[in-house]
C-alpha cells in the first residue's frame, strides 16, 4: 500500500505540472487561449473530447455547457454517476486543448492537421504517465486519433484493443453529445450508444461507488 500511495502521489505531482503547461501553452497562434483541462485526476480511465467550445475556457473545465449536460446525463443513466463524480474520477483529455474559434458562418472551427499534431504531445504524455486500462474517445475527431472512423455505426457499441503513446489499452468510442448532432438520439445510434455505455460501466477499470 505504501508503494501504491507513493506512486499515486508522484503521478499527481507530474499531472499538476502537466496541466499547468497545458493551460499556459501558446504553440498554436490561431487557437484561443487558455488551454482547458479537467485537472490532475489520477485515473485508469481517460476520456478524450474533440476541442473546447467557447464556454469552456471561461468556465475552466471541459464539457462545461450543453454537450456536457448530455454527456454526464448518459453516465447518470447508465450507472448513477453524477457529473461531479465523473470529473473527480475520470481524467478528461482532448484532441486539442484550446478553443479553435468560430468559422465565418458561426460554427466552431475544426482544428487543422498541424494543430492536432502539435497538441498530440499532451495526450501521448498522459497515456505514458497514467497508463490507462480504458480510453473513451468522444466524437469522430477524437475517435480518428485511434481508429478509422468513417461510419459511426461500425464502431459505436464495440470495444477495441489499441496501442498509442507506447501503451496498449481498451478503447470504447462514444458519439459526440452535441445538440447539433441527432445521431445519438436516432436509431441505430440510440441503441449503439446504450450498448457502448454498458460496455464501459462493466469494464474492470470503471470506478465503482
Amino acid at each position: 500500500m505504501k508503494i501504491e500511495k507513493k506512486t499515486a502521489t508522484s503521478a499527481r505531482l507530474f499531472l499538476e505540472e502537466h496541466v499547468a503547461q497545458i493551460r499556459a501553452c501558446t504553440l498554436c497562434p490561431q487557437m484561443h487561449r487558455p488551454g482547458v483541462s479537467g485537472g490532475a485526476v489520477v485515473s485508469r480511465v481517460i476520456s478524450v473530447g474533440q476541442a473546447p467550445g467557447v464556454k469552456e475556457p471561461v468556465l475552466g473545465r471541459p464539457f462545461a455547457w450543453t454537450a456536457g449536460k448530455t454527456l454526464f446525463g448518459w453516465f447518470q443513466r447508465a450507472c448513477g454517476m453524477s457529473e461531479a463524480e465523473f470529473r473527480a474520477t475520470i481524467y478528461m483529455a482532448a484532441v486539442c486543448r484550446c478553443f479553435p474559434g468560430k468559422t465565418k458562418v458561426g460554427g466552431d472551427r475544426v482544428p487543422d492537421p498541424r494543430e492536432i499534431a502539435t497538441c498530440r504531445r499532451w495526450l501521448d504524455r498522459e497515456l505514458a504517465l497514467l497508463r490507462p486500462a480504458l480510453v473513451l474517445p468522444i466524437g469522430k475527431l477524437a475517435i480518428q486519433q485511434f481508429l478509422p472512423a468513417d461510419k459511426l455505426t461500425a464502431i459505436i457499441g464495440k470495444k477495441f484493443t489499441v496501442s498509442a503513446g507506447g501503451h496498449t489499452f481498451d478503447l470504447v468510442p462514444l458519439p459526440h453529445p452535441s445538440g447539433a448532432s441527432p445521431w445519438h438520439r436516432m436509431e441505430p445510434g440510440r441503441t449503439l450508444l446504450e450498448q457502448a455505455l454498458r460496455i464501459i460501466v462493466r469494464h474492470p477499470a470503471w470506478p465503482r461507488p
